[in-house]
């Protein structure tokens, strides 16, 4: 029998998950709502499949770093993706932060857990129509997207997109606040933006492909 960890700030999803993942054979299915809560969680109780959302509060890809953390501190466990975004580019940096899998929450519950089944083996799942998306986005467009901006800037544009404070942005990169914040003044010259929320905006749209404001 499995033991999972759903981790989600909706309470009826809370109790949709655990009804589907119920039936799909976890024994035991335990919940946060919150990323931090779900990391102490996860340390405390070890469960063998992780659930994770991307937004949480008004952070849009929170998650993203939760799954990243996950992955360095436990590589091999499998880790499902459970979210409303269905942008390729999301999807996209949802694996390549460490997700095993990906499924929208649209899904109807067979889908569900199907995806559940697959990542518990350990193998890779993305709805088939989602899959062909990631597929067939233009990589040429993800990189001119970043042409002009050095690595550094492109990883604070990447924090920046998951609400990440000046703070958390030093403290995960390894460099100083004042590297953060003159990097930052550099980025608003580049994308035109005037504060540090619409630099933040600006930063979700190029990191979600999306134009709609947070």
């Amino acid at each position: 029998m499995t033991k999972i960890l759903v981790v989600d700030d909706h309470p009826i999803v809370l109790q949709g998950c655990r009804q589907i993942f119920s039936e799909s054979g976890a024994c035991e299915v335990l919940t946060a709502s919150r990323p931090l809560q779900a990391f102490r969680l996860w340390r405390r109780e070890r469960p063998d499949v992780v659930i994770v959302d991307l937004s949480f509060d008004r952070k849009a890809f929170a998650g993203l770093s939760l799954v990243r953390r996950l992955r360095a501190a436990d590589p091999p466990r499998p880790i499902l993706v459970f979210s409303m975004h269905r942008d390729p580019n999301v999807v996209r940096r949802a694996l390549a932060a460490g997700a095993t899998g990906y499924v929208h929450k649209d899904a109807p519950p067979g889908e569900i857990a199907i995806a559940f089944d697959r990542v518990r083996a350990g193998q890779r799942y993305i709805a088939s129509d989602l899959a062909m998306e990631v597929a067939l986005a233009p990589e040429r467009a993800a990189r001119s997207a970043f042409a002009d901006f050095t690595r550094r800037e492109q990883e604070i544009l990447s924090l920046l997109a998951e609400g990440r404070s000046y703070g958390e942005i030093a403290e995960e990169l390894g460099v100083s606040y004042k590297t953060v914040a003159n990097v930052c003044s550099t980025l608003k010259s580049k994308l035109d933006a005037d504060t540090l929320p619409d630099l933040v905006y600006k930063a979700i749209q190029r990191f979600s492909g999306t134009a709609r404001r947070a």
